[in-house]
């Protein structure tokens, strides 16, 4: 994948705060901690649909973290994606220990339409616009609610590929190198994930009715 100038210095960033974090430099540890942490508690929230559970997730992801960061090779790929690939890891040892069931549908749908169409982020991002009035923010508020309820009904295959593109926007290759599968599957459980997650809201939506 061809870096962008931004995407190259971040990376080239990225690299020099792991290098101090190795060297042993708290503070550096610290900014790291800081820059990362409302990302991956909301990855693990939005999987777990559980506070406490994405807390406790959230720190030991920063604790392999910081046992791992010798290991991250600047060349490789991006600290995001390293990182990302910490956490969903994490995750999946979660559900296996928990034993959750983790049946998948044959779903073809695509949620709104193209792959590469409007998202789950970008409906919040309009919806919760500070700009927008009372109302329209309390329905923008509502639409999480009831997205987390949706994501907690699928399947941790399908929830994850969503979460990954929709709400974390990464795109098809990063996906990819996180679950390490090929991105034609990773497409496929995003169409299947946007479609069940679709149906699953309008059910959820008639109830609240």
């Amino acid at each position: 994948m061809i870096r962008t100038p931004e995407q190259e210095a971040a990376q080239e960033a990225a690299g020099r705060l792991v290098r101090r974090c190795v060297a042993g430099d708290p503070q550096a540890w610290h900014q790291l901690v800081v820059s990362q942490h409302r990302r991956i508690y909301a990855i693990c929230y939005r999987f777990t649909g559980s506070a406490t559970d994405a807390e406790d997730l959230t720190q030991d992801v920063f604790l392999k973290l910081y046992r791992n960061l010798a290991s991250f090779d600047v060349e490789r790929g991006s600290f995001q994606t390293w990182i990302t690939t910490l956490a969903r890891n994490l995750l999946v040892d979660h559900f296996r220990r928990t034993r959750l069931e983790r049946a998948t549908d044959s779903l073809d749908a695509s949620y709104g339409g193209d792959d590469d169409g409007a998202t789950l982020g970008d409906r919040l991002a309009e919806l919760t616009d500070p700009g927008l009035s009372p109302e329209a923010h309390a329905a923008g508020m509502e639409l999480r609610v009831r997205i987390q309820q949706g994501l907690a009904q699928l399947s941790p295959e399908l929830r994850e590929a969503v979460i990954l593109r929709d709400l974390e926007d990464m795109d098809y290759k990063e996906i990819a190198q996180v679950l390490r599968i090929p991105e034609g599957t990773v497409k496929s459980r995003i169409s299947r994930g946007r479609g069940e997650l679709a149906r699953l809201l309008h059910r959820i939506e008639g109830q609240v009715v």
